[in-house]
């Protein structure tokens, strides 16, 4: 081929596969729970007046952007966005139900999201050590300061 040529075109279409195969649908859970934070986040702050009406459209843009990528995934991997909501037994489901949480109202039964999203917005210090070893031995330590807020430290 001459160097003048430009290269062929090659697009790329993602293999199909069922649902309960590989990783894709625990990465869009996570994907869309931290969508669902991210949209909490925004309402939080509209609510307290914290955003310009341009900052507003803009994330609510993006929110719309990721939720459609989100459900575009679904498709190709054969999941039901729905079952992207786990229930988690005794402790509730993942994500609240489709019109059932706002930011700032408390719920009777809150879901994993909403503890999160109420974490986010108070702030919280997790510290904590863990020592990995064998035979008596430490051979690996670790020691965790993090602190989670969605206010600016």
């Amino acid at each position: 081929m001459p160097l003048s040529d430009p290269p062929p075109s090659v697009l790329l279409e993602p293999q199909r596969s069922s649902k309960d195969s590989g990783l894709a649908p625990l990465l869009l859970t996570v994907v869309e729970l931290v969508r669902q934070l991210m949209e909490a986040q925004v309402i939080r702050r509209m609510e307290a007046g914290r955003l310009n009406d341009a900052d507003l459209d803009r994330a609510a843009a993006s929110l719309r952007k990721l939720e459609e990528q989100v459900v575009h995934l679904c498709e190709i991997f054969e999941v039901d966005p729905a079952d992207l909501n786990i229930d988690l037994g005794e402790i509730g489901n993942l994500l609240p139900k489709a019109g059932g949480y706002y930011p700032g109202e408390t719920s009777t039964n809150p879901s994993i999201l909403e503890l999160l999203d109420r974490l986010l917005n108070t702030g919280v210090v997790v510290e904590g050590s863990v020592d990995l070893g064998l035979a008596q031995l430490n051979l690996i330590q670790a020691k965790l300061k993090l602190v989670l807020t969605s206010q600016p430290l």
